[in-house]
């Protein structure tokens, strides 16, 4: 993860239970060290998307083998604001705003990293244009949900990729919820599979939600112990770690002064289908080596 206030990434066991610095990434650029950054996993290598004044939109890797930086392989279509998402060695993106001279353009592309080959392979283009989208994985197929349109209107519905058949099916209203529109979601969606269930983290209200895929409508489980609501969704982490949800942000017990940590907090829990509202367990001992609000935070599993 990487946090406000510093320029470098640290590594956290699965546990937590110990912590490293990694080698700072060597760009040297104004523009991509002060600038916005995006990141996934992809086997053992994590790739970090920015963009550096002389060359545009450029991947950064670190490959965990050899603890080293490595400038490359850009994307085939270089882009920013896309959702992403990890399957087994793979990682996957797609649309998002490819920046040009004639100004941003939104895309409707996607593409898959192979870490053995260190390469970009073109797949299928989704049926709409979006940008401020999220990806997860579920069912074996990679889901790009919510975000924009060209129009900056805001879409409601998901796609699915089908690895099998090499296709996309557009899936409407899966984010419709008459009680908290899509609208007041100012970040790309919060999600993150568990067990194959879909879980939402609403920004609006801090609340979390499960997807019932049968009737395509959520089921509250009841609110998240950190303030999501506080940068509309950003700075957040909210992620799946095995078969439990990770959570990291602003302790919402540090917000209402039940707390003396001005650093992050780290929750996770085990989603039971069962249960209505979820047990969260917070993780102790590095509530002070970050800043609380997160630039990029990945799961790899390696």
């Amino acid at each position: 993860m990487s946090a406000s206030g510093g320029n470098c990434w640290w590594a956290f066991d699965r546990l937590f239970k110990c912590c490293r610095q990694l080698p700072e990434l060597p760009s040297r650029d104004v523009c991509f060290i002060g600038g916005d950054k995006e990141s996934l996993c992809a086997g053992s290598h994590l790739i970090v998307s920015g963009r550096e004044f002389t060359e545009g939109n450029v991947v950064w890797r670190f490959e965990l083998e050899t603890s080293r930086w490595f400038k490359g392989p850009s994307m085939m279509d270089p882009r920013c604001l896309f959702a992403s998402a990890t399957c087994g060695t793979f990682g996957f993106v797609a649309g998002g705003i490819e920046m040009g001279l004639l100004g941003a353009k939104v895309l409707n592309s996607a593409e898959k990293y192979n870490p053995e080959t260190k390469s970009w392979e073109s797949l299928p283009c989704m049926h709409k244009k979006r940008k401020l989208c999220s990806g997860c994985f579920m069912d074996d197929k990679f889901y790009v949900i919510g975000g924009k349109d060209e129009k900056d209107m805001e879409l409601t519905c998901g796609e699915a990729y089908n690895k099998d058949k090499n296709t996309w099916q557009l899936l409407p209203d899966m984010l419709k919820d008459e009680d908290n529109p899509v609208a007041k979601r100012q970040s790309p969606p919060l999600l993150a599979v568990v067990n194959n269930e879909l879980y939402c983290l609403e920004t609006s209200s801090n609340e979390l939600k499960v997807y019932l895929k049968n009737t395509n409508t959520w089921k509250k489980l009841g609110e998240v112990p950190v303030r999501a609501d506080l940068h509309k969704g950003w700075g957040v982490a909210f992620k799946s770690l095995g078969n439990e949800l990770l959570v990291i942000g602003y302790s919402s017990a540090i917000a209402n002064g039940n707390g003396n940590c001005n650093g992050m907090t780290i929750y996770t829990c085990r989603p039971e289908a069962e249960r209505e509202e979820l047990r969260w367990r917070c993780i102790e001992g590095y509530k002070d080596r970050l800043n609380f609000f997160l630039l990029n935070c990945c799961v790899m599993v390696a």
